[in-house]
């Protein structure tokens, strides 16, 4: 997993409450189990006037410029702010990979859906939870100006956009685990050398437990 230390980017105003993930990535891409590729669907029935699949060239589509995400001067924002419940609706991982596979970094919001909390963090995504007055505020300089860049310090745990500086709680294990770019199967692996002396034992103790019944 991408480690997350420091991040510096433009701000993508979602000025939405209750995003679900099947705004972030509708049902129809939910065929493919890999992580990569579903960033040109990210936002997909909002970004584009007429529907798409995996088959389909997103290049061929018709970009909907209503919608923030084709604005001028929004291409390569990496931090998304939005308002309360973001990830609401579903569990579905492939939202996170979607936001993470266009460039999004972080997601700033005063309060997200459970699992997709938790999602994040197992995916070097940070969701990060402000205050709604905080979020106003990132959500008015961001919507003014496209150009405007948010610092975000996990180790400080702080977001500043010029004159804007705000604090951020996070559980401290998830955060070592972010700094560190650990997963659950890496947070796994830091005890290899632990688990490969508790199976060399087993293997003595009860050979009878192992398919080939030897003892190490």
């Amino acid at each position: 997993m991408q480690p997350f230390t420091t991040h510096r980017g433009r701000m993508l105003p979602l000025d939405r409450a209750n995003v679900d993930t099947d705004a972030i990535i509708p049902k129809q891409y939910l065929k493919s189990i890999k992580r990569t590729g579903f960033g040109p669907f990210l936002f997909d029935d909002w970004r584009y006037l007429d529907p798409g699949t995996l088959d389909v060239d997103p290049a061929t589509r018709r970009p909907n410029t209503d919608f923030v995400l084709n604005e001028p001067g929004r291409e390569g924002a990496s931090v998304v702010v939005a308002r309360d419940n973001f990830g609401c609706g579903s569990s579905r991982e492939h939202a996170v990979w979607a936001l993470a596979d266009y460039g999004i970094r972080a997601v700033i919001a005063p309060s997200y859906a459970d699992i997709f909390f938790s999602n994040c963090m197992k995916n070097g995504l940070l969701p990060i939870v402000l205050k709604g007055d905080e979020v106003e505020q990132l959500l008015r300089v961001a919507t003014a100006s496209p150009a405007r860049e948010v610092a975000i310090d996990l180790a400080a745990q702080t977001v500043q956009s010029d004159d804007l500086r705000f604090s951020f709680e996070i559980d401290p294990k998830r955060k070592k685990n972010l700094l560190e770019g650990l997963d659950e199967i890496g947070i796994t692996l830091t005890q290899a050398d632990a688990i490969r002396a508790y199976e060399a034992r087993r293997r003595q103790e009860a050979p009878w437990l192992f398919a080939d019944g030897e003892s190490a």
